[in-house]
């Protein structure tokens, strides 16, 4: 490899062959489009992200929504339904919680073991045991089985209970792992037959969600939604946290981790309310605030009309969007009214009413939209009150480029600081920039190039490449949102028109 011989240094006469790494790296992007959603579950790991590409995944790591406040599936549904195709859950309790167990089975002197859930909650009921004849000759065999996951057999020539516990706690060498469904105990004597049976009991923790169990604890071992720390979230979400009180909590870790989280006001809150409550906060740009007008959706899980929190549909319209792109005007499918307009969408907002809310920076999914008679996000900016940076394309844009900045320009620590190595930089920030420009994340209105960088002999003075500094400046200028789009339409019988060959 270039680099390991001291080619100034050579004695011997012979050929030496190196080969050269590319000194310029290509980056690729990371991903945009990962939401993070907080909130209760029926089952399922506690304080630990988990990775989902959808509702089905949910459910084999979960259990199904449950048609509750704080249900982190709720939010899940509705974000698929506005496009959402890939999620980190984190599940949170009251620390009520427990598992769901099948109780020891005695058949003569033996006892069967107490089998219990992995994990806490009701949803541990879709687990099922069943215990029959094994492969060998007088030998017994457990199957492990639950919805949507990969059934599990305990197949080795087991006579006792022991054998079999061992096996399910611990694997079988060369074969089945460990048991990711129950934890096996006790037991005494020979095996025996058990009928496909379903464990029973389990408690949620699901009761007395506040928000401070939401929120969590940040630290060595996180909780809540700190455990959303670098999981690569582009978008977010606590589900159905409302007190306003919380706010700049989640909005501190929203700007630190580059998340855009979308928050929401209380159901029902009144325009002047949702107003005067946006005055006495103040969020960055990962913020989005959505006034309290919650959604209807057709739930076809407990196959009722549910009115729930817009900050699913939010989330997960915006995660199927491009990161230069804005929520506004975009359709959000699945929605069948809100708590203002009414389940059959009667009701409008006003002119005026709408002016009030967006002067405070405050969203909302309504319909109709500027485009037609659908739902979407109708102002398409963040709560951070800065016309400059207010737009729903900034912070998932500057997250987008930092994040790919951060994951793939950290090679080049530890090279030697000279000429070379401040060209490799810049070319390889101009070559993703322009990757950029290629596929219309970045833009211009002129034609002209919308990014610079500068790495070179300007900006890296000796003084500080002496003590192992290397700067890159670079500037990115960010495509604008059609938000005012005007047509001057100038009609009558005297107007002249005048036309040209084209």
């Amino acid at each position: 490899m270039s680099g390991v011989l001291n080619t100034a240094a050579l004695v011997v006469p012979d050929l030496y062959v190196q080969i050269v790494t590319p000194g310029i790296l290509a980056l690729n992007g990371v991903p945009s489009n990962i939401i993070g959603i907080v909130g209760t579950a029926s089952y399922g790991p506690v304080n630990q992200p988990v990775v989902g590409g959808g509702y089905s995944d949910y459910v084999a790591n979960f259990g199904p929504l449950v048609a509750r406040t704080y249900d982190m599936g709720t939010h899940c549904y509705t974000a698929q339904l506005a496009g959402a195709t890939a999620f980190t859950f984190v599940r949170v309790t009251d620390g009520t919680d427990t598992a769901a167990t099948l109780a020891a089975i005695t058949n003569g002197a033996n006892i069967s073991p107490l089998f219990t859930a992995a994990f806490t909650g009701s949803g541990g009921t879709a687990t099922t045991v069943t215990v029959a004849t094994g492969k060998a000759t007088g030998s017994f065999a457990a199957t492990i089985a639950r919805a949507g996951r990969p059934s599990e057999l305990f197949d080795n020539g087991f006579t006792t209970w022991a054998q079999l516990v061992a096996a399910i706690n611990n694997g079988i060498s060369g074969g089945q792992t460990a048991s990711k469904l129950v934890i096996a105990s006790a037991g005494t004597g020979a095996a025996f037959a058990i009928p496909t049976t379903a464990l029973v009991g389990g408690t949620d923790g699901a009761t007395t969600i506040t928000p401070t169990v939401l929120l969590g604890v940040d630290g060595l071992t996180p909780t809540g939604m700190y455990c959303l720390r670098n999981q690569g979230c582009s978008v977010g979400l606590v589900a159905d946290l409302t007190t306003s009180t919380s706010f700049t909590t989640v909005d501190g870790l929203a700007s630190s981790e580059g998340i855009y989280m979308q928050q929401c006001l209380p159901n029902g809150t009144t325009i002047a309310a949702a107003v005067t409550a946006k005055q006495a906060l103040g969020f960055s740009a990962w913020t989005k605030l959505l006034h309290g007008d919650f959604l209807y959706f057709n739930d076809t899980v407990t196959g009722v009309l549910r009115m729930v929190s817009p900050q699913g549909f939010a989330a997960g319209r915006l995660s199927a969007l491009s990161p230069q792109q804005s929520g506004l005007n975009k359709l959000i499918p699945g929605i069948a009214g809100s708590n203002y307009t009414g389940s059959s969408g009667a009701n409008r907002y006003s002119e005026a009413q709408l002016q009030a809310l967006f002067a405070q920076d405050i969203d909302l999914i309504t319909s109709p939209q500027p485009g037609g008679a659908y739902w979407g996000l109708r102002l398409g900016h963040n709560a951070s009150g800065n016309a400059a940076i207010d737009g729903d394309n900034y912070p998932r844009l500057t997250t987008f480029i930092a994040r790919t900045l951060a994951a793939g320009m950290g090679t080049y620590v530890g090279q030697v600081i000279n000429a070379s190595l401040l060209s490799n930089i810049q070319a390889t920030l101009l070559g993703f920039l322009g990757n950029l420009l290629q596929q219309g994340i970045l833009g211009s209105v002129t034609g002209a190039l919308p990014y610079a960088v500068i790495c070179n002999g300007s900006n890296n003075p000796q003084s500080r490449t002496a003590l192992g500094y290397v700067q890159a400046d670079v500037q990115v200028q960010y495509q604008g949102i059609n938000e005012k789009f005007i047509v001057n339409l100038n009609g009558g019988q005297t107007v002249q028109v005048t036309q040209a060959a084209t």
